[in-house]
């Protein structure tokens, strides 16, 4: 039995993989700090005999055993980042250092979450593994760009100085259940306010484009790399199907059958204008490429909002 640590284990991505990897035989260990994570995520789990939770906050070192090591420990979405940016680099940084250092004593594989923001506002589309990206380092979103940047940065002298066997993820915009409902994200935010007949807020024209991936569908991916031997060099993992802004809100609204008008707001600084991944490297490497539709992921993710919005979810 593979003993399986996930940083990040009751947050969005995090409590899918869980249950996946429970699904698989595994045995496996959720950590969290529950800032962003939800203990609600990962309830059916609890009484599995082969989960565990603890609540522990990568900042601080961790001491177990285990065979593999899942690093999503970190808020993504620019709500909870920007809430406390210095907390957000010491998560990418010496909480990067911390499991990094636990996958050193244990002889664990290790898969770190990054991220397409290493790209910033790209100058070349779509975006291969082998583009530097072109990043703000002193923009409102420098707290996780940066971040992630140095986190894989990390990874890479820890393989090449200690030796210590990881791989990276740079995973696109994923959406589906267990999103949290105040996130400020694409999907999110259209969701709730369409559910709640409040104006749906567009920032720019919404001709500015995103690439969506379900979560069942990067949940497979990270697997697949983690389980592909060694490989160092990171991977996108995300949709190349790219939308606009705009055509996602009114597929949500359709869906929703809510009576929301679409409202434009003033771009935020440094937001991308277009985000798709080239995922030709993920194919020939895994075997892998998403298989949801966006009408499809978009309707399991309508009903989980719809439940929770209308059981009053606290967020």
């Amino acid at each position: 039995m593979i003993r399986v640590l996930v940083t990040g284990g009751a947050g969005f991505i995090g409590s899918h993989l869980c249950r996946v990897l429970l699904e698989r035989g595994h045995a496996v260990i959720a950590a969290d700090s529950l800032f962003s994570g939800r203990k609600r995520n990962i309830l059916p789990l609890m009484s599995n005999p082969r989960f565990e939770f603890m609540r522990h906050d990568i900042i601080q070192p961790l001491f177990i055993e285990c065979d593999q090591i899942y690093n999503l420990a970190c808020p993504a979405s620019p709500v909870h980042y920007q809430y406390n940016p210095i907390r957000t680099v010491k998560v990418n940084v010496l909480g990067t250092m911390n499991v990094l250092g636990l996958a050193k004593r244990c002889g664990a594989r290790m898969l770190q979450a990054s991220t397409s923001e290493v790209y910033g506002d790209p100058q070349v589309h779509p975006q291969p593994e082998s583009y530097w990206g072109h990043v703000n380092p002193i923009g409102p979103r420098a707290c996780y760009d940066e971040g992630k940047r140095i986190a894989e940065t990390l990874c890479r002298d820890y393989h090449v100085g200690n030796g210590v066997d990881v791989c990276i993820a740079r995973i696109f915009n994923t959406y589906g259940p267990h999103m949290a409902l105040n996130d400020g994200r694409v999907v999110s935010n259209f969701l709730l306010q369409a559910l709640r007949g409040e104006p749906i807020t567009i920032y720019g024209d919404g001709s500015q484009t995103r690439s969506f991936c379900f979560v069942s569908d990067l949940v497979e991916g990270l697997i697949r790399l983690m389980e592909c031997g060694e490989r160092f060099e990171p991977v996108n993992l995300g949709n190349p199907e790219e939308r606009t802004i705009r055509e996602i809100a009114e597929r949500i609204v359709s869906l929703t059958g809510s009576s929301s008008k679409l409202v434009e707001e003033p771009l935020p600084q440094d937001d991308p204008v277009r985000r798709k991944p080239d995922i030709r490297l993920a194919k020939q490497l895994l075997n892998w490429q998403p298989s949801v539709s966006l009408d499809d992921g978009l309707k399991e993710t309508v009903a989980d909002f719809q439940a929770r919005v209308h059981g009053h979810e606290e967020w």
